[in-house]
């Protein structure tokens, strides 16, 4: 059964680090692109970074770009989000998804297409 389970969230203040981590089971890892996504409440969910199958194609929401960096651990099958310089604008439930097919990770994170496999997601808060 595949499985993915995210982790790392929590209250930070603004300015502040996390590091999200995404475990996946169930599934050959290495064959699925993996994508971070976010939503806060009222808002519509969106794609924050997404990665590609070898963790050699990357892509980044225009507001996180500079702080946020995605990595892949394909023999961990874990999928890392640093954040850094958090801002209270980035206070939301973050979801990692993942995505058997040959598509680029700006598909998944533009919302062109939907990933078919979604975690529980994790509540980061920026508050002072």
């Amino acid at each position: 059964q595949l499985q993915l389970v995210e982790s790392g969230g929590g209250l930070v203040q603004p300015g502040g680090s996390l590091r999200l981590s995404c475990a996946a089971s169930g599934f050959t890892f290495e064959d699925y692109a993996i994508g971070w996504f976010r939503q806060a409440p009222g808002k519509e969910r969106e794609g924050v970074s997404c990665i590609s199958k070898s963790g050699g194609s990357t892509n980044y929401a225009d507001s996180v770009k500079g702080r946020f960096t995605i990595s892949r651990d394909n023999a961990k099958n874990t999928v890392y989000l640093q954040m850094n310089s958090l801002k209270h604008a980035d206070t939301a439930i973050y979801y990692c998804a993942a995505d058997g097919r040959a598509l680029g990770p700006d598909l998944y994170c533009s919302g062109y297409v939907t990933p078919d496999y979604w975690g529980q997601g994790t509540q980061v808060t920026v508050s002072s």
